[in-house]
């Protein structure tokens, strides 16, 4: 009886007990890919550094040979071994329980054990592939957060840093890499024994093993490292791309981190299943083949962009998250946050063109609209339980963290961030770091608080809106916590304030660290004084700070008029766009207004802002359908005007020598256009897809417009005229390359036939789409197909739950469902359904979403109640 009970000290506990630091980890596998199985033995040394009869670790989805576990010591002749070996599979642990107190100092323990190599994206997998038409499996391991104990018996926490020395027996004709460079192969018949060198300390959700068939192609960086892309036999041509860009990348983080790339090679490979866009693992990245594979003739200019900006990101991880890694998952943002915005800094570096650092502003408003909910969380977040962890891989540790990172640099200057940066890897480097450990070093650097005002952003949730407004030649600004719901929070920030009066020559910047104050601006009586009455002032310049403003009708009116005469930066017009936009959903503004604003960008041609207006031009639609159908025609009649002139102005086919952003900005107006029900778009774009089935090459549906093209030929869909639905399904079919086949999942729902948007879901399910893509078959659902999408995840719950119930995906499904409803009954309906299916793995998620769907009904009252909305709308129709 004692036994158990000392066992069940270790069970719901958040971290493992420290009674044992591993140090070094001698691990053999030997996957059979027939049978999806692996055998494998671990031989860990370990420091046993207090009193103890236990050794406690994580093993999860393992059979452990209880026969094979030993614990060896210099200081004692004989081998241990335990008198209990328990595997608690709810917590994810494996108790061993010796009869004596282990001698402290150096030991080691020996375990044998076996696995499957499930389909489950995480752990130590199988992926699909094909090779001379037939399927073949691969091996693969996906350890982040906490699922390296699904492949071998750890200490599998980010603080528990160790050195890996990696042997495996595979199929003498594959390929199998691991983190670092082979140090001896030996082939035995059809099966060989590879041994890796030993790796430096890591923690180990870096450690990576991958074996299949691969081609690759390679090149160095300045300083000799070997870099490699693997991808399926065949496809060496699409890995060139990135291949360049990670030399370049590696070359510049290494003069940008003042530290050299740490390991002596780095393998990118792409990898048919994969649940996340990549994975960072030291020396062996992983990669979806959409973020790492680029085809000249058929990838859209966005899919090269995502290679850039994914590719980035991940190698940033070599640093800021591997070399220097957080110490628990609290600190996620640290290694998130840092590594989007730095990958902007790379993109920024090699392609100005691109205008990344405006295009960044869609990372800050995806962190913003998240953070709006009451049932957001901190950057810093509390994590009690491994399950809880994959729920905060999301747009708060990542964009949230990378925004106020970016407000961070701005406010300190890039310079002086920079060397702060640099000596916190180098103080940090092969070790862990904590959130305050940075602060630290940017506070030594630059002589500023930086601790007492980042934390204000880290360890509360949420940010404020700061209201501003003229009173006696005063600029009167105060702050209050900003929720989409219209409810006032109750947090309060130390806010970097930038301002700028009529011209951006001169710039206040201060920090506002109470919740209101009152700013003297000589400027003002000059700017309220001439003679045309047209002046503006705007706050949070280009928009680097991570809040919302709120202007004044007066303040307003002015920045409308400056917007019409152009004088405002594009980052600066975006900031005005979305902030009225958000106000307008928590019901602070009306919806008249915001129509007008968006009135006064009829002649925008920035990438970034049209994107932005599409974006809006959706969700007012879908609000409008529900709260005003009678003013819809009229409503979408002016959305279609307002990116109709662009859309013309472009033109379908791409011009000699244009540019990177025309190029995408084509693709997402004409894609709009179809979805609002524009019939000129919709007639030419169905024309050119009809080309394009009889000849896959023809120049009349370059990639950039094939997601439009796809997305107009289902509005012509219903049940009694299938062809266009059937064409596309052909497509799918014929081509191998991913990025197309998710171009078309993500239209397929594109339909207002509740026939075909259920068979387009079903579809989803079936063995014809990877698992990692079947999400892309909800994004095409519209308003028309929420109820029926809605039963459709009610009555497959069961397989969705048991499919992707243990990754981040399983939220996605939730989310994009569930959101698009709009009334109190179904957020009941929903919160009713999930009452007795959530887990803590998705918790978070049902909370957001059911929170989303209540702001949707109050801003459906709001709209209701504007009395000058129906006379707007008429007006502006009438304009355009």
């Amino acid at each position: 009886m004692a036994s158990s009970q000392s066992i069940d000290l270790f069970k719901s506990q958040a971290r493992l007990p420290k009674f044992a630091i591993p140090r070094r980890y001698d691990l053999f596998l030997r996957p059979d890919l027939s049978s999806c199985t692996f055998a494998g033995l671990a031989e860990i040394a370990v420091d046993v550094v207090g009193d103890t009869r236990f050794l406690v670790l994580n093993a999860a989805d393992l059979s452990i040979d209880s026969g094979s576990v030993l614990f060896k010591s210099p200081s004692v002749s004989k081998d241990l071994r335990p008198s209990e070996v328990v595997l608690v599979e709810e917590d994810e642990i494996l108790v061993l329980r010796f009869d004596d107190v282990l001698p402290s100092g150096e030991g080691f323990l020996g375990i044998g054990f076996q696995g499957t190599l499930s389909d489950r994206m995480k752990g130590f997998y199988r992926s699909v592939y094909e090779y001379n038409g037939e399927k073949k499996n691969m091996a693969v391991t996906q350890f982040e957060p906490a699922d390296a104990r699904r492949c071998f018996p750890c200490w599998d926490e980010p603080s528990f840093k160790a050195t890996f020395k990696i042997k495996l027996e595979v199929p003498s004709d594959l390929v199998a890499l691991s983190n670092m460079p082979v140090l001896e192969e030996t082939i035995n018949g059809p099966v060989k024994i590879i041994s890796f060198q030993e790796s430096p300390v890591m923690s180990s959700y870096l450690v990576a093993i991958v074996i299949g068939l691969f081609d690759f192609v390679e090149a160095s960086t300045s300083d000799g490292i070997k870099v490699r892309v693997y991808c399926q036999v065949g496809k060496t041509s699409q890995g060139k791309f990135s291949l360049d860009v990670a030399v370049k990348t590696l070359d510049l983080y290494k003069k940008y981190f003042a530290i050299p790339y740490p390991l002596p090679k780095l393998d990118m490979v792409a990898i048919p299943d994969f649940a996340a866009g990549a994975m960072e693992n030291y020396g062996l990245v992983t990669y979806r083949e959409t973020a790492l594979l680029f085809d000249d003739h058929h990838s859209a200019a966005s899919n090269k962009q995502r290679v850039v900006v994914v590719v980035a990101h991940e190698l940033a991880h070599q640093w800021f998250g591997n070399l220097v890694t957080m110490e628990w998952w609290t600190h996620l943002w640290l290694n998130e946050g840092f590594a989007t915005w730095v990958s902007y800094l790379a993109a920024d570096s090699f392609f100005p063109e691109w205008k990344v650092w405006t295009q960044f502003l869609g990372e800050t408003t995806a962190g913003l609209r998240l953070d709006a909910l009451a049932e957001s969380h901190a950057i810093e977040v509390d994590i009690n339980h491994a399950s809880e962890i994959d729920e905060i891989f999301d747009a708060i540790s990542y964009k949230k963290g990378a925004s106020v990172i970016r407000m961070l640099q701005s406010y300190l200057g890039a310079e002086s961030f920079q060397r702060s940066l640099a000596s916190y890897i180098k103080k940090f480097a092969w070790s862990n770091a904590k959130t305050e450990d940075l602060w630290a070093a940017l506070e030594e650097e630059s002589g500023e608080p930086v601790k007492i005002l980042m934390e204000s952003w880290t360890k509360q949730k949420g940010y404020p809106v700061i209201n501003v407004k003229i009173n006696d030649g005063k600029l009167e600004l105060e702050q209050t916590q900003f929720l989409s719901s219209g409810s006032e929070g109750s947090g309060q920030w130390i806010v970097p304030i930038t301002v700028s009066c009529g011209s951006y020559a001169s710039q206040k910047k201060f920090l506002l660290k109470t919740k209101s104050e009152k700013l003297d601006v000589p400027e003002l009586t000059n700017l309220i004084s001439t003679s045309d009455g047209s002046f503006w002032i705007k706050l949070n310049v280009d928009q680097t700070g991570f809040y919302r403003v709120k202007y004044d009708d007066l303040l307003a009116a002015g920045l409308r008029s400056a917007i019409e005469a152009n004088q405002l930066s594009p980052t600066d017009r975006f900031g005005i766009l979305d902030d009225a936009f958000a106000l307008s959903m928590a019901c602070k503004q009306t919806l008249s207004s915001l129509l007008s604003l968006l009135a006064s960008f009829s002649e925008e041609d920035e990438y970034t802002l049209l994107s932005q207006i599409i974006t809006i031009s959706y969700k007012i639609a879908n609000i409008a359908a529900d709260a005003a159908p009678e003013l819809l025609a009229e409503l979408k009649q002016f959305l279609i005007t307002l990116l109709w002139r662009p859309a013309e102005k472009l033109g379908w086919d791409s011009k000699i020598n244009e540019g990177h952003l025309d190029a995408m900005l084509r693709g997402e107006l004409l894609t709009a256009l179809a979805q609002l029900g524009h019939d000129l778009t919709i007639k030419e774009a169905v024309r050119r897809f009809y080309a394009f089935l009889d000849d896959r090459d023809t120049a009349l549906l370059p990639p950039d417009i094939r997601k439009a093209a796809y997305v107009a030929v289902m509005q012509t869909v219903d049940s009694s005229n299938k062809k266009g639905y059937e064409s596309l399904l052909r497509v799918y079919r014929e081509t191998d390359l991913s990025q197309e086949k998710t171009r078309i999942l993500s239209a397929l729902a594109c339909s207002s036939d509740p026939v075909i948007i259920l068979d387009a879901l079903n579809f989803v399910l079936s063995s014809e789409v990877r698992n990692q893509d079947a999400i892309h078959g909800l994004y095409g659902v519209n308003i028309e197909g929420r109820e029926i999408a809605w039963t459709w995840l009610k009555d497959n719950w069961d397989y969705i739950s048991k499919t992707w119930g243990s990754g981040f995906l399983i939220t996605l499904f939730i989310s994009y469902t569930v959101s698009q409803f709009a009334s109190d009954e179904k957020a009941n309906e929903i919160e009713e359904f999930f009452a007795s299916r959530t887990k803590p793995s998705i918790a978070r998620t049902v909370k957001q979403s059911i929170e989303r769907v209540r702001n949707n009904a109050k801003w459906i009252k709001s709209i209701r109640s504007e009395e000058s909305l129906a006379q707007t709308i008429k007006e502006l129709a009438n304009k355009s």
